[in-house]
């Protein structure tokens, strides 16, 4: 089946969400419609649509022109077996004591490893981007260390692969939430597909603002591998949600942010520990004062 893509640009959010909206109208219909940031400074933000039938391009330059948008880009994708794709050209992850792993792959795992078992269809968050791999080596240094966390919580957690890294060394509460219901519903299978069920208590919410993660606060440990922007704006809730004494693991961080990020978080309460560059990507392992 064929896709196509409609891609453009415009200042402002209010204005992207509302482009975003008529979209939803176009005939044919698009299957999906998305509205992110650019994060680059700009102010301009992205409005995209999928479609498996070629879209009404005169529609969508009525819309451009209403809305303040540039002339949208349309594309057709060609047809492609990604999962195919993804399990020829994602080679299994070594992150310290860590082994991620496709199940395709499942006779590569080392003697004496901690294997994780993340299916190529669920790639975000194999452990093969630069974000990933950082947290998985800053937990592996926390663990050489001696650290021990009890309570530990991945925020905008994905496939749950760094909740589950930690419930694999230590014993206590683990949850993992992210704001995408699929998300939540990859996590669960992923923790299944590893023989974890129940092991990571899997929640839909944003941020902090759910009591089940409520409840176990102060963590000894919190994941935050999102971006810049909202884990600016996570902060002080973050912090407050960490004992003293307790670790945060942050990444989704371009090189160029982390000294803004490392002071956003020093003024609400940590001091950097450890920074991990892994191409264009910092991870930070801060500790909460005290």
């Amino acid at each position: 089946m064929p896709t196509f893509t409609a891609l453009t640009t415009l200042p402002g959010k209010p204005q992207a969400e509302a482009l975003g909206e008529a979209m939803e109208s176009l005939m044919p219909e698009p299957t999906g419609v998305g509205v992110f940031e650019v994060e680059d400074g700009s102010g301009l933000w992205e409005v995209g649509g999928y479609f498996t039938e070629a879209p009404d391009q005169a529609g969508l330059a009525l819309l451009a022109t209403l809305h303040g948008a540039k002339e949208f880009a349309v594309s057709e994708l060609p047809e492609t077996d990604w999962v195919a794709h993804v399990r020829r050209e994602l080679a299994p992850v070594e992150a310290g004591r860590f082994y991620v792993y496709g199940s395709h792959d499942a006779d590569t795992v080392p003697e004496g490893r901690i294997p994780l078992l993340i299916e190529a269809a669920m790639a975000f968050g194999t452990g093969h981007h630069g974000t990933t791999l950082g947290c998985l080596k800053a937990l592996d240094h926390l663990i050489s260390e001696g650290f021990v966390g009890a309570k530990v919580a991945d925020i905008g957690c994905g496939t749950a692969v760094l909740a589950m890294a930690a419930a694999r060394v230590w014993q206590g509460d683990f949850v993992a939430s992210d704001i995408d219901e699929v998300a939540v519903d990859v996590a669960e299978a992923n923790l299944k597909a590893n023989g974890m069920e129940g092991a990571v208590t899997c929640l839909e919410a944003a941020g902090f603002d759910h009591p089940g993660l409520k409840e176990l606060a102060p963590y000894d440990l919190i994941f935050a591998n999102i971006l810049k922007g909202p884990l600016v704006a996570l902060s002080p809730d973050l912090c407050a949600n960490l004992r003293a004494g307790g670790y945060a693991i942050l990444s989704g961080i371009l090189n160029e942010q982390a000294d803004s990020v490392i002071s956003v978080y020093a003024e609400n309460g940590t001091n950097l520990v450890r920074r991990d560059v892994i191409g264009e990507w910092t991870t930070l392992l801060l500790q909460r004062n005290g």
